[in-house]
């Protein structure tokens, strides 16, 4: 009796070939690392957009301005600024401040030590360091008068600075220092 041979049949794979190449593909997870990949792009796209914008730093949302409700002073400043890096706080002020030909400025400490004032132009008549802060004396030939402080932040965070002039409500700014 002879034994018949098992009947073959040829492996059938699922798996699409390119040629001789067996190329799969697992659209599960394609669709998964799509979104992943849009999600990324759309992220970035994000950050380009606020950094532009001035969310860092340096541009429109950063630049800042304010004034005391009695017109004596006028301040623009950047309300975020970059660790180490210069920028100046300008000051107008108005008829109301100006007494015999002098300005009289106070500002609280947080403009010498955290923002880094590297200097004051023009340079101020008298300087006296008191009540926690600097209270400066300029000169006025002209109205409005105006003072500039070079700033360059020696360290990252939220600072509050406030600036008065006598008999004139007192100007409270918060300056975001960014790494």
């Amino acid at each position: 009796m002879a034994t018949q041979a098992p009947e073959t049949k040829p492996v059938e794979d699922s798996v699409s070939k390119v040629g001789d190449l067996a190329v799969g593909s697992d659209l599960d997870f394609q669709r998964k690392w799509w979104r992943f990949s849009n999600g990324l792009w759309m992220l970035f796209t994000c950050l380009i957009v606020a950094d532009l914008l001035g969310c860092f730093g340096r541009g429109p949302l950063a630049d800042a301005s304010a004034s005391t409700s009695d017109g004596s002073m006028d301040v623009k400043y950047e309300r975020i600024e970059r660790f180490s890096t210069p920028s100046i706080l300008r000051i107008e002020f108005g008829q109301k401040a100006i007494h015999q030909g002098k300005v009289q400025l106070w500002a609280s400490d947080s403009l010498v030590k955290p923002l880094g004032n590297q200097r004051v132009i023009p340079q101020p008549l008298t300087s006296v360091l008191e009540h926690a802060g600097i209270d400066y004396t300029f000169q006025a030939t002209s109205t409005p008068a105006s003072v500039e402080f070079a700033l360059q932040p020696a360290t990252p965070g939220i600072y509050n600075l406030q600036l008065k002039v006598p008999a004139s409500p007192a100007l409270d700014l918060r300056i975001y220092v960014m790494p």
